[in-house]
């Protein structure tokens, strides 16, 4: 019988308390069928990214739960980090993986997300393949101007009402985006420089938005911890561009403004498809204890 899997990748507005970091991802451990493959913290954008795996409807469960969870450790109010951000739990992607097709992804989402609208009170909105098409479908769209922004334009334009739950931000849990996409691969190059005016030219110029790589989202981003500047980028299709491919654009960039590369990192699991053991040195990425890729740590999970 073919396995039904998918991953879901969701994002925590949470990058520098350990407890709670580790109370949400023991609520994903309790659900039977899911796998908890990573975990990336990152305390400059006050972030964390868990990587699951799971049968779907187990991974229904365990994401509500982990919503439900964040809802009660989180204050979106009382949150400052570098990475825009609209909800405790900002972002929830499905992503179909073995037997399970797009469309099926996009059942799922909207599933989910009437039940997080309809039990938790939290407006949702949806986003990529689950978007239905309309302008909100593109997740930095519906982050433009932050929370406050997209609290004025819920309140009063009403093609800005949530797709589900209410259409007021949540007093701790904000607001949340859920949807249905093609894998991601989360790529931040860290700058020799302190300089953000510079991390945020060569990212405006190599992203998709101002003519540069195809299937690019790309920004610069303060290390205040660190006293360094880094691209922050999605590659929202390594078939179009690869992580060589956006590294090089970058150097090259860079070289332009007399500024080094220091180094670079993977958030979260890649593909195979999207990997090679020359990158270790190419890309200068930064060493880590546990294989990148999600079909080896699928593999060496206990779960399936």
């Amino acid at each position: 019988m073919t396995r039904t899997l998918v991953e879901s990748v969701p994002n925590i507005s949470e990058g520098r308390d350990q407890t709670v970091i580790a109370q949400l991802a023991a609520s994903i451990q309790a659900v039977s069928c899911v796998a908890l493959l990573d975990v990336h913290v990152d305390p400059d954008h006050h972030r964390s990214v868990f990587t699951m795996v799971g049968e779907p409807e187990a991974m229904g469960t365990a994401l509500f739960g982990l919503v439900r969870q964040a809802q009660q450790l989180i204050d979106i109010g009382q949150h400052q980090g570098e990475h825009p951000r609209i909800g405790a739990v900002d972002v929830v992607p499905w992503i179909p993986l073995e037997g399970v097709t797009m469309e099926d992804c996009v059942t799922c989402a909207n599933e989910l997300g009437a039940r997080i609208g309809q039990e938790l009170g939290i407006p949702v909105y949806l986003y990529e393949q689950a978007g239905k098409g309309s302008q909100r479908a593109k997740l930095e769209i519906v982050r433009r101007g932050g929370l406050a922004a997209l609290d004025r334009r819920m309140k009063t334009e009403n093609e800005w009402k949530p797709d589900y739950g209410p259409p007021i931000i949540h007093a701790t849990a904000g607001a949340i985006a859920v949807g249905a996409r093609f894998f991601l691969l989360a790529f931040n190059i860290v700058l020799q420089c302190d300089d953000l005016a510079v991390a945020n030219r060569i990212a405006k110029t190599i992203r998709t938005s101002s003519g540069g790589l195809s299937a690019v989202k790309a920004m610069g981003v303060s290390l205040i911890s660190r006293r360094l500047v880094q691209v922050s980028m999605n590659l929202t299709d390594y078939r179009e561009t690869s992580l060589r491919l956006a590294y090089n654009a970058v150097s090259r960039e860079s070289k332009g403004h007399d500024v080094e590369i220091l180094e670079s990192e993977i958030v979260g699991l890649i593909p195979r498809a999207a990997w090679d053991e020359q990158l270790w040195h190419d890309l200068k990425l930064r060493p880590i204890q546990s294989d990148p890729i999600i079909e080896s740590r699928l593999k060496q999970s206990s779960v399936f």
